[in-house]
């Protein structure tokens, strides 16, 4: 089923998509090498995975930005602000720690005294 959606202006581009094509340019808008760029470093993509090496230093933050399903590896932990939907939650990332996180829009925040260094790797499906 295709529903059809008002034109609307985004980033000044015009648009009438579906809903499934309007998803795919909202993720497009929010890349995290786009918007994030200051904390998202792109290390190998293919047709499987993206993998990202991210750094955070004290006071850095990662704008709005998307992900599929993803895993995040901890190399070096501290404390993160990860905003999603509306909910924040306050993360106390430990050396080693893997996380597992659904697709979703989000915002992050060093918010310690300490670089957080971490593995992002999305799942493509």
């Amino acid at each position: 089923m295709t529903v059809k959606v008002k034109p609307h202006k985004l980033n000044s581009f015009e648009f009438t998509k579906s809903i499934g094509e309007l998803i795919l340019i909202t993720e497009n808008f929010h890349d995290p090498l786009d918007v994030a760029g200051n904390v998202y470093k792109l290390k190998l993509e293919n047709e499987r995975v993206r993998v990202f090496e991210v750094t955070f230093k004290p006071g850095d933050k990662a704008a709005m930005h998307h992900h599929p399903d993803h895993v995040v590896y901890v190399l070096m932990g501290g404390k993160m602000r990860l905003t999603s939907m509306g909910k924040t939650d306050v993360l106390n990332l430990a050396d080693g720690d893997a996380i597992f996180l659904h697709a979703q829009l989000h915002e992050a925040e060093n918010i310690g005294q300490s670089t957080l260094e971490l593995v992002v790797v999305e799942l493509k499906k």
